[in-house]
């Protein structure tokens, strides 16, 4: 039985406090308040700062008829932080809610062939290449249009990244659409193409790096969070997190969540892929049956039962269990994020899946478009 309240209203107060650390999706913060729920979903836009070479930024709140809010920047930092300043200081290096492209997670040491060329990325993560290099998607001011209808809000962000951008080749135009409907769900839609006349090919692999925390921002770890993955295999890596190409079972592993399991549960076992990454941050091959959107993970906070579900189309997932926040950044409550106070389930091919034949492709060419769609969805349980 849903442990909430009485009626749409009851609802909204749980979800207000469920997206963390800042909320995903660039976003940078998510609450709820008890108004009725007969008002139709909203959007509004607001000045949020001024960066350093005097582009403004805004921050646009999409609220649904629950009063369910979600607040996105078009400088795409995510949350996290209280002030733009925050964000621009440290760089986001947490990639606390961050868009990220051109290429998610790492690609070994910054190289890859295609076009009878070798490229050579910025090594920003050494010695590899992480999140699209060291001025990646994340980094950028978008551009933004809104749309609305009668049961959802939407904000339309738009980038061009040109040849040469980060060292990846080709023209490409992305667009991602953040869509909040009367659900309770926030829908990411993801659209990228080739521009300009050139025969050249790219790699494209995008995501978004959302931290969650679901029993709340600032409140301390997330070990008891359940965790359940549709997933009985992932990519082993190396010592530096890049696979080693094997696609192993997680059968008899602390990285089978087939079942919903504490995160902390196993976290600190002597299994070598933990001593790895000092923590879970591993690609979990999901268990797809079709083309289209899969439930591909579903977390609940055992003391409030709030719960998050995770849908894509995408052939993996990204699970980080925070393992490298350690006390230095301040977010929005005004506490410091320690190890483990949030997690990250990020969708996407597989890392280095242009040095990895036998990895699902990552080559988008002239004339193709990539596209692609994932869904977090809020809502609350006993169970």
């Amino acid at each position: 039985m849903a442990r909430r309240g009485h009626g749409h209203d009851g609802r909204s107060r749980w979800l207000g406090l469920m997206l963390v650390l800042t909320v995903a999706l660039a976003l940078l913060g998510t609450t709820a308040s008890a108004s009725p729920p007969s008002h139709r979903p909203t959007i509004t836009k607001a000045p949020f700062g001024t960066l350093p070479d005097g582009t403004q930024v805004d921050v646009y709140t999409l609220t649904n008829a629950g009063g369910m809010e979600v607040r996105i920047l078009t400088y795409d930092v995510t949350l996290g932080f209280a002030t733009l300043d925050d964000y621009v200081r440290t760089g986001n290096s947490p990639y606390f809610g961050a868009l990220i492209g051109r290429y998610a997670n790492r690609i070994a040491k910054g190289t890859f062939q295609l076009n009878g060329t070798t490229y050579q990325l910025p090594i920003n993560n050494p010695p590899n290449s992480l999140h699209g290099g060291t001025v990646g998607f994340d980094k950028h001011v978008w551009g933004a249009t809104t749309m609305q209808d009668k049961h959802s809000v939407a904000l339309v962000l738009t980038l061009t990244s040109r040849d040469g951008d980060q060292g990846y080749p080709g023209t490409l135009a992305t667009q991602v659409t953040y869509t909040l409907d009367d659900h309770d769900q926030i829908r990411m839609d993801y659209r990228a193409h080739l521009v300009d006349d050139s025969d050249l090919k790219t790699v494209v692999n995008l995501t978004n790096h959302a931290y969650w925390n679901l029993a709340g921002e600032g409140t301390g770890d997330i070990y008891d969070h359940e965790l359940q993955i549709n997933a009985g295999r992932y990519t082993p890596v190396d010592p530096t997190l890049i696979p080693t190409g094997e696609i192993a079972t997680v059968a008899g592993t602390p990285l089978d969540f087939r079942h919903a399991t504490p995160i902390g549960v196993r976290i600190r076992d002597s299994f070598e892929q933990l001593v790895i990454g000092h923590g879970y941050d591993h690609n979990w091959v999901l268990d797809r049956h079709g083309s289209g959107l899969e439930l591909a993970a579903r977390v609940r906070e055992p003391r409030g039962g709030r719960v998050l579900e995770v849908l894509t189309d995408q052939p993996g997932m990204q699970f980080y269990s925070g393992n490298f926040l350690d006390g230095t950044l301040i977010g929005t409550s005004g506490h410091m994020y320690r190890q483990s106070d949030g997690f990250a389930l990020e969708t996407q091919h597989y890392p280095d899946s242009p040095n990895h034949p036998n990895f699902p492709s990552t080559v988008l060419a002239p004339g193709q478009l990539y596209r692609t769609t994932t869904v977090y969805r809020f809502s609350a349980s006993a169970h």
